[in-house]
């Protein structure tokens, strides 16, 4: 066996980031920008109303109330054509600009408005209740960082300085093989000794949710020849290839022969130490040394495969600068095994934050690679390292599956 150290570096060694193209804002979101982003425009363009109410001259404001006159009334979207004089005040409107001469804001909630006065009920000061030019976002400002994620609060950003497309790396194509005589490849009547394909839909939804254009490759028998026909072919449609099935130590287990036959020097099948899913295989296959791996099928140690291996190499390939998911420590309200060998023990669990302000493992799911409904309510995987006990009240570091899970948690249990 090997460390799951070594596993992970041997995946990673050769990933280099995709191309970086040019793409429309809306298809933008989860990509790695290609460069840094530095703005061209300030933001805001102008001075404007953070309320609806009066502009004014602060100084006028000598005591309250004070009275003054309305010579005009701002929209937004418009400008005044007059400056505010002495004793005048001007009706405005929320992101309407500033009119000249003005220099602060009075809410509407804090005057009395008569005919053609206004009553200035509270004091003023200079920049209440105004956004000015600049404020937010300077000209020459750095704004985004290369292979930073772009979320829909980047999004906002790269509106506000006009763009309509931004630099990004390119997001993979990533085909999804499922192995097997067992495997039914209709929806009716199961025959004889044959199963659902439960792996296929789990990747092809992991991989959509992670941020990744998901390719469905269907469903091949167990046979060499039609295996690295299939698994060939989608080395060269596809960014990467993931597989499940075929790669532990079965007469029928071709798609490790495969992947190391089609890598010619640059794969290698692995016994990873960790549990569940120890057997892996990857390659590079192809001209375009296109990553291929090897998954396990029990569904249980395909979903952790895809965890320790596979969603941090598609990351890389997409340029992100932050590869694996979120690993915070965590406080065992139960007990969980400890490893009894040297393998790291992988444990699906339901866990949220306790009024210590500390996250808490709460359940575990039952530990056995085929029981794929056990980790259905999961949102993390607990790593336990050989040599360490895990009883209650011990710490435990969480890989963190589903985040909003854990907060919802939180929030119903208090």
């Amino acid at each position: 066996m090997i460390s799951l150290g070594e596993a992970t570096a041997f995946v990673m060694s050769d990933l280099a980031a995709l191309e970086v193209v040019d793409v429309a804002l809306a298809d933008a979101l989860g990509c790695a920008l290609g460069a840094d982003v530095v703005a061209s425009q300030e933001v805001p363009g102008f001075a404007n109303s953070s309320m609806d109410g009066f502009a004014l001259r602060a100084h006028d404001v000598v005591a309250t109330p004070t009275r003054l006159r309305i010579v005009d009334s701002i929209f937004a979207g418009q400008v005044s054509t007059l400056t505010v004089g002495p004793g005048e005040a001007m009706r405005i409107m929320t992101g309407a600009p500033l009119p000249a001469g003005a220099d602060a804001v009075c809410p509407v909630e804090d005057v009395v408005v008569d005919d053609d006065v206004v009553s200035i009920l509270k004091a003023m000061g200079a920049g209440d209740c105004v956004r000015f030019a600049g404020s937010d976002v300077r000209v020459g400002q750095h704004l985004l960082s290369a292979s930073s994620e772009v979320t829909p609060a980047a999004l906002g950003v790269l509106s506000g300085q006009g763009h309509v497309a931004v630099a990004v790396h390119r997001r993979p194509v990533v085909g999804v093989l499922s192995t097997g005589d067992e495997l039914s490849r209709t929806t009716g009547d199961l025959a004889p000794g044959h199963i659902h394909d439960s792996n296929r839909p789990m990747l092809l939804a992991l991989l959509r949710s992670s941020g990744f254009d998901a390719l469905d490759l269907g469903v091949v028998a167990d046979g060499y020849d039609a295996i690295r026909d299939r698994l060939w072919r989608a080395s060269h449609e596809c960014d990467a290839v993931v597989s499940t099935g075929g790669v532990s130590m079965g007469d029928v287990d071709h798609v490790k022969a495969v992947i190391t036959d089609l890598s010619q020097g640059r794969g290698r099948v692995m016994q990873v130490a960790i549990k569940p899913a120890k057997p892996f295989a990857f390659g590079l296959v192809g001209p375009s040394s296109t990553p291929v791996f090897g998954l396990p099928g029990n569904p249980v140690s395909t979903r952790v495969s895809f965890e320790l291996f596979v969603r941090p190499a598609l990351r890389r390939l997409g340029g992100h600068a932050y590869l694996e998911r979120l690993r915070v420590p965590a406080i065992l309200d139960v007990d969980l095994a400890s490893p009894r060998d040297e393998k790291v023990h992988l444990v699906h669990v339901r866990a949220s934050c306790g009024e210590d302000g500390r996250i808490h493992v709460r359940d575990t799911a039952v530990h056995l690679s085929h029981l794929l409904s056990a980790i259905v309510s999961s949102n993390a995987i607990a790593i336990l390292e050989p040599g360490r006990s895990y009883a209650r009240a011990h710490e435990v570091t969480l890989m963190v599956l589903d985040a909003d899970s854990l907060v919802a948690d939180s929030l119903v249990a208090r």
